[in-house]
């Protein structure tokens, strides 16, 4: 039976169950429990809050984390460099576990990952641990990042926009949340870095929750369905994604998500010195990085929805590419001047993280095509970002100013501008490779 053939009896029965209520994507579709879509609902939700305070958290407490450590200046570089480089790393591994185990029971074992990882690292006493346990709970979250919006394809093909715009908004809640209260938490639990940290590793435990039963519910059925084949006498597939190397969409994607998320992270790290370099009290530029943070919660939530109503996505790439050119325009010519417009439009343009992340859903047929589009997009993505930084670090340094590293970051934005519209065409990469049924 062919994809497609699966995919019409996917939708013909979805149409028959109440809403909310997951389709198996399978020869032989069987029923869900209906206790499973808000239960999925709630996962979702509380795994994308968990996808970024591990880094976030950190960034806020980092000097007291590298002096009670008595970390080296290129130690603590290192642990800078180690979210991207794992994300690429481990992403690698999602669909080939997400074959072998189930997306679910993953995306479960992934949200176990980012907590034990969390609860060892405070405790551990050298740079050697704390990176491990770090690392571990990198892994967690480099699996769930690939894995959620195969999670979405599969158990809420109709609802993609808008469950891609919930986690998105909850992920973006999530880092903000990190960075303004891990600070103010510290104080109140007595002032040690190690308490500030390990608060976090509660969120990850209540996260692991919701999964359980879900990873379970969704092994039954894939043996279920196994049993009803060999029943039948038909072979399932295990792997029917394409050769997602082969598509220039997914090219396209790879290279968009890696310069929207270079330049996410060359705002997060660099933005406050950015002002504080124009006169710009410390307390105010951490503000205006807030900002731009936040400005990620709501249209997280809104740009997803609108994309997804859209055959092609291209032109929502343009406006944000835009926003984020006259924003990094702004800063070099007057930032602080106009250092609250600054910072909304760079938040604004930031949002291109969710527009991507909804085109990875929209731009396959499958869930296998997704798992593979995803893992691919996002682990190649990921590699381009490393370096961005350390290069803008670099020249900022040796140029002795920002007018060439904002000329950088804003010449960025037009091959991203580029890659978001050749990604935002109204094609798959099932056509593109040529699948066969």
């Amino acid at each position: 039976m062919s994809d497609e053939e699966i995919q019409t009896l996917d939708r013909s029965a979805g149409s028959r169950r109440p809403a909310g209520q997951a389709a198996a994507a399978t020869p032989h579709a069987t029923a869900q429990p209906t206790w499973l879509g808000p239960v999925l609902i709630v996962g979702i939700v509380l795994a994308a809050l968990n996808l970024r305070p591990a880094i976030t958290s950190l960034g806020a407490l980092f000097e007291e984390t590298r002096t009670g450590l008595g970390m080296s200046g290129t130690v603590a570089g290192l642990i800078t460099s180690v979210p991207a480089l794992c994300f690429a790393v481990f992403g690698v591994t999602a669909p080939r576990l997400s074959r072998r185990f189930g997306p679910a029971a993953v995306v479960c074992a992934g949200m176990a990952a980012v907590a034990t990882g969390l609860l060892i690292r405070p405790f551990t006493s050298g740079a050697a641990g704390f990176l491990a346990a770090s690392a571990l709970s990198l892994a967690g979250i480099a699996l769930t990042n690939v894995l959620l919006p195969v999670i979405v394809k599969r158990y809420f093909p109709d609802r993609v926009g808008t469950m891609t715009g919930l986690y998105s908004m909850a992920l973006a809640a999530g880092t903000s949340l990190a960075a303004a209260a891990t600070v103010p938490l510290t104080g109140a639990l007595g002032g040690s870095w190690r308490a500030g940290l390990l608060i976090w590793a509660v969120l990850a435990l209540v996260a692991v929750l919701p999964w359980l039963p879900v990873a379970r519910a969704s092994r039954r059925a894939e043996r279920a369905t196994a049993a009803a084949a060999a029943g039948a006498g038909t072979a399932v597939r295990a792997d029917a994604g394409p050769r997602v190397v082969r598509s220039r969409t997914a090219w396209a994607l790879a290279c968009y998500f890696g310069l929207q998320a270079t330049g996410a992270y060359i705002t997060m790290g660099w933005l406050p010195q950015i002002f504080r370099d124009a006169g710009v009290s410390a307390s105010t530029a951490g503000v205006l990085l807030a900002v731009t943070m936040v400005m990620g919660v709501p249209l997280a939530f809104v740009i997803p929805g609108l994309a997804a109503r859209m055959k092609n996505q291209g032109a929502i790439a343009a406006v944000l590419g835009a926003f984020g050119l006259t924003g990094y325009l702004g800063l070099y010519f007057a930032p602080a001047a106009g250092a609250w417009a600054w910072a909304l439009l760079l938040g604004i343009s930031n949002c291109a993280f969710p527009l991507v992340i909804t085109m990875i859903g929209l731009r396959a047929k499958s869930p296998a095509g997704v798992v593979r589009l995803s893992a691919f997009a996002q682990s190649t993505g990921y590699l381009i970002s490393i370096p961005g930084p350390l290069v803008i670090g670099t020249l900022y340094q040796h140029s002795g100013g920002w007018d060439l590293p904002l000329a950088l970051m804003a010449g960025l934005l037009v091959p991203q501008v580029v890659l978001g519209i050749l990604a935002g065409r109204d094609r798959t990469i099932e056509d593109e490779c040529g699948m066969r049924d």
